[in-house]
């Protein structure tokens, strides 16, 4: 109520506050929160926000690019994302090996449901300039460039966009021009064309236009439908305002507008709309993106060269997403703060805490979930009331995240998960999942039985499957599950209990040598061998307070009792389940510009170690 009553708050002609209210052009946003992130960790030891699946869309392959997109490049980002036709369009722009290094190219993924996607299919080519036509200032080759993929035009056409410019710098005088090609719902494109050339001339004084360049303009197109789409797009200033960076209007065309990088925007609850930009940019517009106020630096929205992502949720509230640390060079963790009226902003919390081994070295290629894109204001709105986050990991592969709305981060009450109820393949109610490409977590059927059950399967050399359950925060915990290995002569299964800081005071493994294998105080003991293809009921019974030690029964068998700790902690609130082992590299000290060759046997599957879950159950123990 006190923050409600100081927005509304009226504003007095030449008083102190006429110009510092928060939700004015002095401050458009402002986080009220008082979480802020650990550098030394990944997850920056906050909270997670519950149900959201983590998915990789992309894993590049250098010497197989069959099993990624074909071409083996390993410079991936700039990913943006739209709902059209029943179907998820996922865009990102590829290089060879580097950031801003020709050649480069735009693809396009597609799925029907977020989960399963298809083979990366390039929309926008590398560009060859047309024959005969040399610029003088093109010895570096071309690029593209990116801060806008899609638009679902009012005539239900859906156009993609990209940015053709100059290696190694596609801004101003750097850039050439926008392209646009459609859609077709039957999964084919139409012809290439530029819808806007750079208002910037050449280094040498030439501007671009249809005799030198290699695509002629839109207004060539016979199709009134395409020509329709475009010229609404082209009148739509708060749609175009994403292209500002590229192109900064010498001839006009944002009307004199300011700006920053990498807009994001959203309309408030009073229809003004709020523009986010890099660096913790943000500015409000009262005529839907006509003018803006003068972008200002949001003091508590602390960030770095990142993009910050803003919207309106299916629930009615609002949304920031961004990488809350100062470093470019690493962009993690991935974060969300939620509010009610798109100007107060509070709960830090994790969308995506996992940092995998860059396995390629590029220029620029910073570590983390990078640039991370939902989908804007009129591109399309999936079923269910699910916000989508799409993003690259380390500026290589390429992820998406479903999170659930209203977003929340505290269960009440006991957990009782059989998994009974869920679709095959579909999502995991309640369940935080991370699921690379060889390392996916699936809902299956149990081998031999009527029932469902959870499957983590892992074949990636640097990377793991991961499903965590949030269960209602306590310090006397009881929790039960059952695991059945298919193998037990390769692969790990590591499980945690966690606190909410993610300290792992409680944690058991099943190794490649047929062991369970559990952790007391500062000593591994195995306490007993397992079995492929075989149940195995686990019962951990924890007792945080200042005991701070634990039981463990398996099959009904105590094999521990009041085990010491891990880790000293005040209570428990995850159980978290990973096919491999507990990771925190890169960390802030790992050098990023520092060469090297691919790590080893980065292409190459390991032999595949497969995992099942079932009946978890957690409760306090009275």
């Amino acid at each position: 109520m006190l923050r409600l009553s100081f927005f509304f708050l009226p504003l007095l002609s030449g008083g102190p506050f006429a110009n510092a209210q928060t939700g004015s052009p002095a401050e458009p946003v402002r986080y009220v929160g008082g979480e802020s992130v650990d550098p030394s960790v990944h997850d920056g030891r906050l909270r997670y926000a519950i149900g959201v699946e983590s998915r990789q869309t992309l894993r590049v392959n250098r010497t197989h690019p069959e099993l990624a997109d074909g071409h083996g490049w390993t410079y991936n980002h700039a990913s943006n994302l739209c709902y059209w036709n029943n179907t998820f369009y996922q865009q990102y722009l590829s290089n060879p090996v580097d950031e801003h290094i020709s050649p480069g190219q735009t693809l396009v993924m597609t799925s029907k449901d977020g989960r399963e996607w298809s083979k990366p299919q390039v929309v926008f080519p590398p560009y060859e300039p047309p024959t005969g036509v040399k610029i003088p200032d093109s010895s570096n080759g071309y690029m593209m460039h990116q801060r806008m993929g899609f638009y679902l035009a009012p005539n239900g056409r859906l156009l993609v966009l990209a940015f053709y410019g100059h290696a190694e710098d596609p801004f101003g005088q750097g850039g050439i021009g926008r392209v646009v090609r459609e859609a077709y719902k039957d999964g084919t494109y139409g012809p290439i064309y530029f819808i806007r050339y750079s208002s910037h001339t050449t280094l040498n004084g030439v501007r671009w236009n249809e005799t030198n360049t290699s695509f002629p303009f839109y207004k060539k197109s016979t199709d009134t439908g395409f020509l329709d789409a475009c010229n609404s797009l082209l009148a739509d200033k708060l749609m175009t305002f994403q292209w500002w960076d590229e192109d900064r209007g010498l001839d006009g065309f944002y009307g004199g507008k300011e700006a920053r990088e990498a807009l994001s925007y959203y309309h408030r609850k009073d229809g003004k709309v709020v523009a986010l930009w890099k660096r913790s940019h943000s500015a409000l517009s009262s005529d839907e993106g006509k003018t803006f106020s003068k972008p200002v630096k949001v003091p508590t929205m602390i960030m770095a060269g990142g993009k910050q992502w803003g919207q309106r949720t299916d629930d009615g509230r609002f949304a920031i997403c961004y990488n809350p640390i100062e470093l470019d060079e690493y962009r993690y963790p991935l974060t969300i703060i939620t509010g009610d009226d798109g100007v107060f902003f509070d709960n830090m919390l994790i969308v995506q805490g996992e940092v995998p081994p860059r396995r390629f070295f590029g220029r620029w290629k910073d570590f983390g979930p990078c640039y991370m894109r939902g989908i804007e204001e009129g591109n399309g709105n999936p079923p269910g009331n699910d916000m989508w986050l799409s993003y690259s990991m380390n500026k290589e592969d390429i992820w998406i995240s479903r999170i659930p709305t209203p977003v929340r981060y505290a269960v009440r009450g006991p957990v009782a998960d059989d998994f009974n109820g869920l679709a095959l393949n579909g999502s995991v109610t309640d369940w935080n999942i991370y699921a690379p490409k060889w390392a996916p977590v699936s809902v299956v059927n149990s081998p031999g039985a009527s029932g469902k059950c959870l499957e983590l399967t892992d074949k990636d050399p640097y990377d793991y499957a991961r499903a965590v359950r949030v269960f209602e925060e306590g310090n006397r915990i009881e929790t039960r599950l059952k695991v059945r290995a298919a193998q037990n002569n390769t692969g790990t299964l590591e499980i945690d209990l966690t606190d909410r800081y993610g300290n792992r005071p409680v944690r058991l493994r099943f190794d490649e040598k047929g062991n369970i294998i559990a952790t007391v105080g500062s000593t591994e003991k195995p306490v007993q061998s397992y079995q492929a293809g075989r149940w195995y009921d686990l019962t951990f019974s924890v007792d945080a307070s200042l005991s701070g030690n634990y039981d463990l029964a398996i099959d009904g068998k105590k094999v521990l009792t009041k085990a010491a700790l891990a880790e000293a902690v005040k209570s428990v609130e995850r159980l978290s389940i990973r096919t491999g082992t507990y990771r925190n590299l890169p960390n802030r000290k790992t050098p990023n510009e520092e060469p090297g060759p691919p790590l080893p046997g980065a292409d190459e599957p390991v032999p595949t170690a497969t995992y099942l879950i079932d009946d978890v159950q957690v409760k306090p123990i009275k």
